[in-house]
Parts: C-alpha cells; structure tokens; sequence
C-alpha cells in the first residue's frame, strides 16, 4: 500500500497514549463526538450531520473552514463514530497513480466487508488539479467510497462543479472564545495526553487571553497553550499570567489572507463601512489589511472608486482627496503611508452620500444596449448648422436640444453640495423640477 495515504480504524481507544514529543494539539484530538468542541450549527443536538453520523451515515461532502476549526478531527470521528474504514491522502503530494490505489483499495474492502462502504478522506482536496478530481468521480457516482474533502479555500471556486453537485458543502465556523477556553482548560488538566503533569496555575485571565488571541483557531490556541506552559515550567516556575503567554508566544494570529476570501471579506466590510459613514469600523477593516500586509495601492484604488461610486456628487471633493491620498501614498510608502490612509477614510465616512453619478451612467448604459440608439441631431454634428455657442449668451446658457428626445438617466441627491446642482440645474431644465 503506498505511503501517501493510511488505512485507519480510528477507533476512540487507538488515539490515546501519544509520545509527549508529539504537538499538544495532536494528542488533545477529541476522540468522541462529546468531546469535540464548535460547529453546533451542523453538530449539535438535533442537527443534520449529528443526525446522520448517530444513525451510521456519512455523506460525501466537502468540509470548509479556516485552519484550526477541527475539519481533520471531524473527518476522523465520522469515520470512528459510524465504524467506517478510512483511507487519508493529502492532496498536496498526491498523484493520479496513488488516488487511483486508494480508491482501489476502498473498493476492495467494500467488497471483502459484504458493501460496508469506506471514507476516502483527502485533505485540502483544493490542491487537487482538475484531472486528479475527475478521478474521484465515477467512484463517487457509484457509490464505492464515500467521498470527504477538506478545504481552506472556497469549495464553489476550487472543485469542480461536477464533482461538487455529488457532495455536500459543509461550513464550519471559527470557534467562539468559550469553546476554546474549554479546550484549554481540558488540556491543562488532562496527564494523560495534556499538561497535567506540569501542574500549571493559571492566572484568571491567562486562558481567556490566549483564547483571545487565536481567532477561533484551537490548534493554534493549544500551540500557544503548550509553548507558554513548557516555557514556564522549564524556568522552575507553574505560575501561567497573561505576561509569560505575551512573551513565549508574541502577538495575536491575523485570520486573514491575500490570496483567500478574506481579503475580498475584509475590503468588503471597509467600503460598507465607509459607505454606511462609521469611521470607527472603517479604520479597524483598514487596520486590519494593512496589518496583514495588503497591498497600500489596491487599498487606495478601492478607495477612489467608492469616492465616485457612494459620495459622488454630494462632496466632488471627495474623489480628490482619495486621488490626492493614492499618489501621496505611492510617493511616501509604510508606515507613514498609514496616516495619509487614516485621515482619507475619516473624511470619506464622515462625508455626504449619493450614489447618483452611479445610478446615472448604468440608467444611460441602459438605454444604449436595449437598443435605444438615437442619432445625432443635425446641429450637434461636426459639419452641422444651427447649433448655438451657450458662451454668447450672458447667462452662458441658451435652451436647445442636445438629444432629439426628452430623456432623463440623471436623479440629482438632495444631500450636500449635490442639492446646489439639483437647484441650479432647475433653473434650465424643466425635467429637473419634476419629481
């Protein structure tokens, strides 16, 4: 059988008794469902998939989440918890000849087991070419394994459609504090597996700190939990304070990456935010990209466009300000690009709103690809006559026709320096004071 994945029981008593050199996170894995901690939307009492795996079934589906939400352990208790056979392979190193093997060696115990179906479990099946998952299929299709996926990455982006409408998409969430604090807590008490031996005394604010830190990650949450009390212990110490967690394991984990949904969630949330006028929540969406090291120019140019985009009209000084920002930006760079950043979003939340330049272009947009395409009218042409120059005029204004129909795609806002236009463009369009 090839080493790239393992055949496993993993019944509840096979996963005790791990090497103290093994990870705390590794030897902490919950061995029953009880133990596991998070995800009760899908989990909890009453819930589709506890339902199912109580009832001896396991679904072919795709478990997505940030790292650290406990999609591993899941896949491994669905598989203890229904005493299903379970093939593991890691979709990083794996080549069409080894998924091929594991799906052979699934089919042979399915049959050898009178048609008790196995789990093939594939680890971030993300990484998995298009080929290789066109692989997984028939076998999906037929019913010869149940098929398990793990993924960090946006399943609807990354797995095939076809290979995707045959399974299930399951959400897990970042755990809340309270879930890891129980982990924790678990961890530091338990001699067996955890860091009982260590006989650690927490401060009252040590464990909740860490969780506080970790995102909803427990891995990374135990990571901490190991590292701070070793450090400590090692020093002859067993006294656990928010102080020797700071200096054994340094700053909070960023649940955040450029190359993932996050970084579309996030500057997402800063426009919305900017959008709804709340500085407050604009600053920390920034705060947060420029934190993790995302791009000063993507984050400027988003910016000019919302300028146009949601204030539009209602403060033209809006947009300049954000161009004056994305150069001074570019000319100055991190960290003090920052500040230039800071006072943009300020007075681009706090600034009047109107979507009307936006409203107006698509309204126009419109009407050209439906069909609506009016000629030029004679006097407007290059090489017409009739056309009267508005400077001639004392009001530099004169009333002629610059389409050959009434048409209206421009809804002027009442907000701002906007309800000044509106006002002057009534004094020559008619159309401009009707509602």
């Amino acid at each position: 059988m090839a080493d790239l994945f393992r055949e496993e029981d993993h019944r509840p008593e096979e996963q005790g008794g791990a090497s103290a050199e093994t990870p705390l996170a590794e030897r902490m894995r919950p061995r029953t469902l009880e133990e596991y901690a998070g995800q009760e939307h899908i989990l909890g009492p009453g819930k589709p998939l506890r339902v199912l795996i109580e009832n001896g079934r396991v679904p072919s589906c795709i478990l997505y989440g940030n790292p650290g939400v406990g999609k591993t352990t899941l896949v491994r208790l669905m598989a203890s918890a229904t005493e299903r056979r379970l093939f593991e392979i890691n979709a990083v190193s794996a080549k069409v000849s080894q998924i091929r093997e594991m799906l052979d060696e699934a089919l042979s115990f399915k049959t050898r087991s009178s048609g008790r179906t196995a789990i093939a479990f594939v680890d971030e099946i993300y990484h998995l070419s298009s080929s290789q998952q066109n692989v997984l299929l028939p076998s999906v299709e037929r019913g010869d394994i149940i098929l398990v996926g793990t993924t960090s990455e946006n399943p609807w982006f990354e797995i095939n459609k076809t290979l995707l409408s045959r399974m299930i998409v399951y959400t897990l969430k970042p755990l809340d504090d309270n879930d890891v604090i129980k982990l924790l807590n678990r961890a530091l008490a338990d001699e067996s597996r955890g860091l009982g031996g260590l006989g650690m005394a927490p401060d009252d604010d040590a464990i909740p700190h860490i969780a506080s830190l970790t995102g909803g990650d427990a891995r990374q949450a135990l990571t901490r939990l190991e590292a701070a009390a070793t450090s400590v212990a090692m020093g002859g110490g067993n006294r656990l304070t928010v102080k020797s967690i700071d200096d054994a394991t340094g700053r909070g984990t960023l649940r955040y990456d450029r190359a993932s949904t996050d970084h579309y969630s996030v500057i997402s949330a800063l426009i919305k935010s900017v959008r709804g006028s709340d500085p407050d929540a604009a600053l920390y969406w920034m705060a947060r990209m420029l934190a993790s090291g995302d791009d000063v120019r993507f984050i400027c140019r988003r910016l000019c466009i919302l300028a146009a985009e949601d204030i539009g009209l209602a403060d033209p000084m809006a947009l300049v300000v954000a161009e004056a920002a994305a150069s001074a930006c570019d000319r100055v760079g991190l960290p003090e690009a920052k500040l230039i950043m800071s006072e943009t979003v300020i007075y681009l939340a706090a600034a009047p709103k109107s979507n009307s330049a936006c409203m107006a272009i698509a309204a126009a947009e419109k009407a050209v690809t439906s069909g609506d395409l009016m000629e030029v009218p004679t006097h407007l042409r290059n090489d017409g006559t009739g056309y009267v120059y508005p400077h001639d005029d004392p009001r530099h204004w004169v009333p002629q026709n610059y389409l050959p129909k009434p048409s209206r795609f421009y809804f002027p806002g009442a907000i701002g320096a906007e309800a000044r236009l509106a006002e002057r463009l009534k004094r020559f369009w008619k159309r401009f004071s009707e509602e």
